[in-house]
C-alpha cells in the first residue's frame, strides 16, 4: 500500500438553475482532476442547483432535476475510477437538506446533509434548508428510481458520517462549519480522520480573504491532516460576488491555492501529499492528547483528554446546579467503507508538493478585480450589449467607468492566455463572430458608453474632467444637455398650478430648492434609460446597454440621493464600497492604468451641482450637505452594522474614539443628526439598485440589513438618554486604565476640527423626497 495522495479541489462559476452549464462545468473538473492524477475531486457547495437558487429550492423541480443531473454525472465515463464530491438540495423524510453526495463507479457511497447553517449577513440558508441535528447518526436513504436504475442501490448512509478508503479516511465539512467554534473536524480528527474537504459559497468582502485562508490553517495545525476547500466563483444570479480561493492544505500549511479573481469558469487545483506526514505530525504534536479506548463493543475510538478534562472540570464545578448531570463522552464516527486506495504501492518516487506563501490582494486590487469580474457575469449572462455610465466628473462615477476598463483589462489578458470561453463570450457581446480585442481602451470603446449631463448649474471643470477620463478609457462618451427637460417639466407644473418654482438663493423656499434639485436628478435617469435602450440603435448596432449606478455605501447609509436619480440604475457595482476605499482605489488606477486625468478628479471637493453656481463656481458640497465627512460616516456605519449599535451606544463610544477632535455635545449633535438623516431616508433602501456586495456595514435592504423603512425620527427616547449624560460629561473623559479604547484608530480618522451642525440645514433636507 502506497502512502502518497493526489487530491483535486476546484472553484466553479456556477450559475443558479442552470442545470446545463452547471453539468458541463462539474464534469470538466472532474476530467482535469483525473488528468491531474487525483483519485478525489471536491466541489462547491450546492454546485448541481447553483447556491443562488433561493426560493426555488422550494420547488420540486430544483430537487427532481438536481437527481436528473446527478444520474448523468454518474453514467458519465469521465466520473468513473474517481471519487466525485458534489453537492445538491435532497429531501429526506419530508425535510430539505443541503447536501454532498459521494460517488464512485456509478455507486453512491454516502450522503452527508450539512449540520451548522449560515444564517446571518447575506445568508439564509435556514429558511429552505434544515440542519442534520443527529450527531454521529446514519439513516438509511431511498433513492429515487431514476438513480436506483443507474446504481443498482435500493439505499445509501444519509447522516454524520466519514469515508474510510483502503488507505486513509475522509471526512466532510460544509462551508460554514468551518467558521463555528464547533467545528466537526475537531472532533473528526480526534477519531482519526486523516483527509477533511470543505465545499463552500464564500462570497467575497473586502479583507476577508486572509481570515478564511486563517481558518483553513488552524484546521490542521492543532491535530494535524490534510484538507481540502472548494468554493464557487463569480456571480450566480445575484448581488455576491463568490471569490474561489481554492486551496490545499497540509498540517497548517498552505500548498496549493486557486486565484481569489479569475474569468475562468473551471479552476482545478491539486496537490500530492504524504499520508506519512500527517501520522508523523500527530504522533509528536497530539500523542499526549490522543489516548485510544476501548468502548462497549471493543471498538477503538481517539479522546482528547485535555479537552475532556477541561470540559469536565467545567461540569463538575456546576453539575449541583445542572439537572440530571452525567458525564458524556464524544461518539465515534460512523464509517462507510469502500474497496478503493486514493495513493498506489509505486508512489516512492512522486513528489510531493512544499508549502507556499499566499500572497493577499490589497483592497484597491480587491476592487479593481472584483466588481469587475461580477460585471462580465452579469454583462455575458444578461445578454446585452454594454454597459452605460452617466459620468458627472466625481469620484463615484470615475470609480464606476475605472472598473469596466479593469473589466477590459481582464478580457483582453484573458483572450491572449488563450481562454477561448472569454473570447467566445466577448464577440457574442458585441456582435461579430470574427472580433478579436486589439487591447483594453478599443475593447472599452465597444462596451462602455459614457454621458456627461449638463445642466445651468454644472461647471466647466466637472465637464473637462469626465471627457479627459473617457478619453483616458477608451469609451463612447456624448455630452448631453438636460436643460431643456427640466424646463419641459416645469413648464407642465406651471401651466397645472399657475407658479413657477426658484432656487433658494433667487428667494425660494427651502421646498422649491429641493424640488427643483431632483427634476434635475430625475431627468437624468430617465434620459441615462432612453441612451441604453437607443443609443446603439441610434449607431446602427444591435442590442441594449445596462445602466450602472454610482451610489457610494456611505451615500447609501445617510440616503443622500435623490429617489429615482442616476441612482437608479440596473446594478451597480460600487455600492458597497465607502468613499474612502473608492478614493484609494483611483490613485492605484492612476499608477496601474495610468489613467492620469483621475488626479484632478480626486483633487475636486465632491459636489451633485444641483444648485446655481456661484460666480462660475460651485457652491455646494456633499459633506457640507450631509453635515458629516465621508471618514466619519466610514465609522458610524461600522459602529450601527457591525457593533449593533444604537444611537445611545454609538455615542457612548464615539466620546472616546473622536475625544481629541470634538466635545461630547458635538459628539452628540453628529449622532443625532445622522440617525435623522438614516431614518428619514430609510425607505430609499427598499428600491435602491442592486449592488456589489463589498463592505460589512453595508445598508442594503435586500438581505443583509433588514430593518424597518418608517422610522419615528425623532428618536425622543434615545436623544433624551444621550441628553441625560452630557452635563455628566462637562469633566474631561478619562481614557481606560486597561484596554483602551473599544476601536483603535478611530480618532484618526476623525477630521481635525468640526463645525457645529445646523439640524435645519435645507441642504441635507435635499435627500429626503417630498411627498
Amino acid at each position: 500500500m502506497g502512502r502518497k495522495v493526489t487530491l483535486a479541489t476546484c472553484s466553479l462559476n456556477q450559475w443558479a438553475l442552470d442545470f446545463d452549464g452547471n453539468l458541463e462545468r462539474i464534469l470538466k473538473s472532474i476530467e482535469i482532476a483525473k488528468a491531474h492524477g487525483a483519485k478525489y475531486r471536491l466541489g462547491p457547495e450546492l454546485e448541481i442547483c447553483g447556491y443562488g437558487c433561493a426560493d426555488h429550492f422550494y420547488e420540486s423541480d430544483t430537487l427532481l432535476h438536481s437527481f436528473q443531473v446527478l444520474r448523468k454525472l454518474l453514467e458519465s465515463p469521465v466520473t468513473q475510477d474517481i471519487i466525485c464530491d458534489v453537492g445538491m438540495p435532497i429531501m429526506h423524510h419530508n425535510v430539505r437538506y443541503n447536501c454532498r453526495v459521494l460517488f464512485l463507479n456509478r455507486k453512491i457511497l454516502l450522503i452527508r446533509p450539512k449540520m451548522l447553517m449560515a444564517n446571518y449577513g447575506v445568508y439564509r440558508e435556514m429558511r429552505w434548508f434544515s440542519p442534520w441535528k443527529q450527531s454521529r447518526q446514519v439513516e438509511e436513504y431511498f433513492l429515487p428510481q431514476m438513480i436506483q436504475e443507474v446504481t443498482g442501490q435500493d439505499t445509501v448512509p444519509f447522516g454524520d458520517c466519514v469515508l474510510s478508503t483502503k488507505d486513509t479516511c475522509i471526512g466532510t465539512e460544509m462551508c460554514a462549519e468551518l467558521w463555528n467554534t464547533n467545528s466537526p473536524h475537531i472532533q473528526m480528527g480526534l477519531d482519526g480522520v486523516e483527509i477533511f474537504t470543505n465545499s463552500s459559497a464564500s462570497n467575497h468582502e473586502l479583507r476577508k480573504a486572509d481570515q478564511r485562508v486563517n481558518l483553513v490553517k488552524s484546521a490542521t495545525i492543532k491535530s494535524g491532516g490534510i484538507y481540502l476547500y472548494a468554493n464557487l466563483k463569480g456571480c450566480d444570479g445575484d448581488r455576491v460576488y463568490y471569490d474561489g480561493c481554492a486551496m490545499l492544505a497540509i498540517n497548517g500549511d498552505i500548498v496549493a491555492r486557486g486565484a481569489q479573481f479569475s474569468l475562468h469558469d473551471v479552476e482545478v487545483i491539486s496537490a500530492t501529499l504524504d499520508l506519512e506526514d500527517v501520522r508523523s505530525y500527530r504522533g509528536e504534536i497530539c500523542q499526549p492528547n490522543m489516548v485510544p479506548q476501548r468502548n462497549n463493543n471493543n471498538e477503538c475510538k481517539l479522546q482528547e483528554n485535555l479537552l475532556t478534562y477541561s470540559i469536565f472540570t467545567l461540569l463538575f464545578s456546576q453539575k449541583n446546579h445542572i439537572q440530571g448531570y452525567k458525564e458524556i463522552e464524544p461518539k465515534p464516527c460512523h464509517r462507510v467503507k469502500v474497496d478503493f486506495s486514493l495513493s498506489s504501492g509505486d508512489d516512492i518516487y512522486l513528489p510531493t508538493h512544499q508549502p507556499i506563501t499566499w500572497h493577499f490582494h490589497s483592497p484597491e486590487e480587491e476592487i479593481s478585480l472584483g466588481p469587475a469580474c461580477w460585471l462580465w457575469d452579469y454583462l455575458r449572462r444578461s445578454g446585452q450589449a454594454g454597459f452605460l455610465v452617466p459620468l458627472s466628473g466625481g469620484v463615484d462615477s470615475s470609480s464606476t467607468a475605472c472598473i469596466v476598463h479593469s473589466m477590459c483589462v481582464l478580457l483582453c489578458q484573458a483572450v491572449e492566455d488563450g481562454n477561448s470561453q472569454v473570447l467566445e463570450d466577448v464577440r457574442r457581446v458585441v456582435a461579430e463572430d470574427s472580433y478579436r480585442p486589439q487591447n483594453p481602451r478599443e475593447l472599452c470603446g465597444r462596451i462602455l458608453t459614457t454621458c456627461y449631463m449638463a445642466s445651468e448649474n454644472s461647471s466647466e471643470d466637472t465637464c473637462s474632467r469626465a471627457k479627459g477620463l473617457a478619453n483616458q478609457i477608451g469609451s463612447t462618451h456624448m455630452n448631453i444637455n438636460i436643460d431643456m427637460a427640466v424646463k419641459g417639466i416645469l413648464g407642465i407644473f406651471s401651466v397645472v398650478t399657475g407658479r413657477w418654482p426658484q432656487f433658494r438663493v433667487n428667494g425660494g423656499s427651502h421646498r422649491e430648492n429641493l424640488a427643483l434639485q431632483n427634476v434635475q436628478a430625475r431627468v437624468r435617469m430617465v434620459l441615462a434609460y432612453l441612451f441604453a435602450q437607443l443609443g446603439l440603435w441610434s449607431r446602427g448596432k444591435p442590442g441594449g446597454l445596462l445602466v450602472l449606478g454610482s451610489a457610494n455605501v456611505d451615500e447609501s447609509l445617510t440616503g443622500y440621493f435623490t429617489k429615482y436619480d442616476c441612482s437608479s440604475a440596473d446594478i451597480n457595482p460600487i455600492g458597497g464600497i465607502s468613499k474612502t476605499d473608492l478614493k484609494s482605489f483611483l490613485l492605484y488606477c492612476v499608477e496601474q492604468f495610468q489613467l492620469t486625468a483621475l488626479r484632478g478628479i480626486l483633487s475636486a471637493p465632491p459636489t451633485a451641482e444641483l444648485e446655481p453656481l456661484t460666480d462660475g463656481r460651485v457652491s455646494q458640497t456633499d459633506e457640507a450637505d450631509m453635515g458629516l465627512t465621508y471618514s466619519e460616516l466610514s465609522v458610524i456605519g461600522r459602529l450601527r452594522k457591525i457593533s449593533k449599535c444604537g444611537p445611545f451606544s454609538m455615542f457612548g463610544k464615539l466620546i472616546h474614539m473622536w475625544k481629541d477632535a470634538l466635545s461630547p455635545a458635538e459628539v452628540a449633535q453628529k449622532v443625532k443628526h445622522f440617525f435623522r438623516m438614516y431614518s428619514m431616508n430609510r425607505h430609499k433602501m427598499t428600491t435602491v439598485t442592486p449592488s456589489y456586495h463589498a463592505e460589512s456595514y453595508s445598508p442594503d435592504d435586500n438581505r443583509f440589513d433588514l430593518r424597518p423603512f418608517l422610522y419615528n425620527s425623532r428618536w425622543a427616547w434615545q436623544f433624551r438618554c444621550i441628553d441625560n449624560q452630557l452635563p455628566l460629561l462637562r469633566v474631561p473623559l478619562l481614557v481606560a486604565a486597561a484596554g483602551g479604547t473599544s476601536w483603535q484608530g478611530g480618532v484618526k480618522d476623525a477630521p481635525p476640527k468640526a463645525e457645529p451642525l445646523n439640524a435645519g440645514s435645507g441642504q441635507l433636507e435635499r435627500t429626503k423626497c417630498p411627498p
